[in-house]
């Protein structure tokens, strides 16, 4: 058989088809996931996502942290600590978020149906709206 009739593979070799592959659960990963394994550029692409919300998340927990830091610079010091508190709660919602988006967007590959929509984002710009609006009267105030 010729290279030119074997037919498209859209896994990995060895990756779905080995038995003895184990997820973190000591099951088989047919065992543990619905469905048919995705390509694996879909896959890698959207844990690249994932990997983006959560360095999102990082920096808004950081940027919190710092705020609260510099908190004493302010005439009214109680406007940053919201900031700085708001910030941190926005970025640990936003890794769990990000997280549940990931995992719908795997089983809908997985499943193929249709991506789920997005509200990771949704979240982040209104979170961001709400921190800078308690910034701008924390300068302005």
């Amino acid at each position: 058989m010729s290279l030119l009739c074997t037919p498209y593979r859209s896994v990995a070799p060895g990756f779905a088809e080995n038995p003895l592959r184990r997820g973190p659960s000591g099951y088989s990963r047919a065992m543990t996931d619905p469905g048919e394994e995705p390509d694996y550029r879909y896959t890698l692409a959207n844990e690249r996502t994932f990997l983006a919300w959560v360095r999102t998340s990082l920096a808004l927990i950081a940027g919190g942290i710092a705020l609260r830091a510099f908190a004493e610079q302010f005439s009214r010091a109680w406007i940053p600590t919201i900031a700085a508190v708001t910030a941190t709660v926005l970025g640990g919602v936003i890794a769990i978020l990000g997280y549940r988006q990931w995992r719908r967007i795997q089983i809908a590959m997985r499943l193929g149906q249709p991506l789920p929509r997005q509200t990771v984002a949704v979240v982040v710009t209104a979170g961001v709206v709400a921190l800078a609006v308690v910034l701008t009267l924390g300068v302005i105030l």
